[in-house]
């Protein structure tokens, strides 16, 4: 395990890159979903863009089985 996977264990905030990770995905695939509602849109630190870790928990949590919709599908439907 590396440094910057131990850090995911306690930090909140994740960068795209972690974020990605965290769920188990490649950067692209995240960007997919969130685009298509599956996973939160970030959140902006000053500068900074960065994931909600729980927010993410909720979302992987809630992914639709069998062709169920999720709970962000209703959030992101009027975008």
């Amino acid at each position: 395990m590396s440094r910057s996977d131990i850090a995911l264990h306690w930090r909140r905030g994740l960068s795209r890159e972690e974020a990605a990770r965290y769920v188990g995905v490649s950067a692209t695939k995240f960007d997919e979903m969130v685009k298509d509602g599956r996973m939160p849109k970030p959140t902006r630190v000053d500068g900074r863009v960065v994931w909600d870790r729980a927010a993410l928990d909720l979302a992987f949590t809630d992914l639709p089985n069998d062709g169920q919709r999720n709970f962000f599908d209703g959030l992101y439907a009027a975008e």
